[in-house]
């Protein structure tokens, strides 16, 4: 585990006494079974933003605490661990980033605040298709006037429906470039979907929106959406190694509890099998997220390597942790009066969400020109 300063530890600490108390996996599970258009506990939210995490990437300049990558990760981690459902992930880690990355002054002086303090949910619209495919973006962007009309779908887009200020990747024909759109631009569309998950996704509509906020420079957006994309992938990592201890830890108490044939089932030696690969797999997956965030942090060149591996991993661990605790758990776990079946849908979702591991295997291996 990554040597963690004293600030550090204490706010892992804070997020994992929250999350105990008030946001665990019944929270979760009620939130589900509400119907909330959101996909998300807007209360909980703000309990979230008032303890500083919508700020922790945020320089204090513009009403963060500027903590890095790795800090938001622990929290991610803690979150991951009950299902929290939060724009987390598309608002404090995902879209701060892109403001951080490609804003100017005038950009973040308007934005930034308004995220640390919760004001809004941002979030980043890139991919069009079933799968991830950042290297492909068909929504056309216009020079208009002062501005650009854009034109074209986006698809699974996190907190979609609720997002006040998308950040849009549109193809302006000299390449990839990087807008600002808010949320009640005239022409957009939000379709939102019932996820798997149970989590707040929309499909993006752009029927002439017109957009007057480039992020970046115009035809150069390429390298800024892999930077804000990788940022986002280690984060999401963080979280899903979160949901994968918590798998496991379930599902050992279960082997130490549950009698079958007039013994505990942790002692047959088969399972003891699969927990040992399981365990190993989460220490494995653990120092992939942990050096990916570490690499970010401290500016590293093989940051791009890193948030792929830590991807891959824990997407593979996650996949594999779900699924046993679906088996182990036996026709119990096959129910949905039981969290297993909640894991695993949170597993496959976030599995997909900014390349799988397949996805992220290939990209591994290009960025080491194998």
């Amino acid at each position: 585990m990554a040597v963690l300063s004293e600030e550090q530890t204490m706010l892992r600490d804070a997020a994992k006494a929250w999350v105990a108390d008030k946001s665990p996996v019944t929270a979760f599970r009620k939130l589900r079974d509400s119907g909330n258009p959101d996909g998300f506990d807007r209360a909980a939210w703000r309990e979230m933003v008032e303890m500083g995490w919508s700020g922790i990437l945020i320089p204090e300049d513009f009403g963060g605490t500027g903590l890095g990558y790795l800090t938001l990760g622990l929290v991610l981690e803690e979150a991951g661990r009950a299902l929290t459902a939060s724009p987390l992930i598309s608002t404090a880690l995902t879209a701060a980033t892109a403001l951080l990355l490609g804003g100017n002054d005038a950009q973040k002086k308007e934005w930034l605040p308004k995220i640390a303090e919760g004001a809004i949910v941002a979030t980043l619209a890139v991919d069009e298709a079933a799968h991830h495919h950042p290297g492909k973006i068909e929504l056309k962007a216009t020079k208009s006037g002062s501005g650009y009309t854009l034109n074209g779908k986006k698809t699974f887009v996190l907190d979609g429906g609720s997002a006040d200020l998308i950040v849009v990747a549109a193809n302006t024909g000299n390449g990839v470039t990087l807008f600002l759109v808010k949320g009640d631009a005239k022409g957009l569309t939000k379709q939102r979907l019932h996820s798997v998950d149970s989590r707040g996704m929309a499909n993006l509509t752009f029927d002439n929106v017109v957009a007057h906020s480039v992020l970046g420079t115009e035809g150069q957006g390429v390298a800024l959406l892999e930077k804000i994309l990788d940022r986002a992938r280690a984060g999401l990592a963080a979280e899903m190694l979160g949901t994968a201890t918590q798998a496991f830890e379930t599902t050992l108490d279960y082997l130490k509890t549950r009698t079958q044939f007039g013994q505990l089932i942790g002692t047959f030696q088969a399972l003891q099998h699969r927990a040992a690969k399981m365990y190993t797999d989460l220490e494995l997956t653990r120092s992939c997220v942990e050096a990916a965030l570490s690499a970010i942090d401290r500016e590293a060149n093989d940051v791009p390597q890193l948030v792929s591996l830590a991807k891959a991993r824990a997407s593979e661990t996650l996949h594999t942790v779900s699924n046993e605790m679906v088996q182990m758990h036996g026709g119990i776990g096959m129910t949905d009066a039981h969290d297993a079946g909640l894991y695993l849908k949170r597993a496959r979702v976030a599995e997909a969400t900014w390349g799988g591991a397949s996805f992220h295997r290939d990209r591994y291996a290009s960025l080491l020109e194998y």
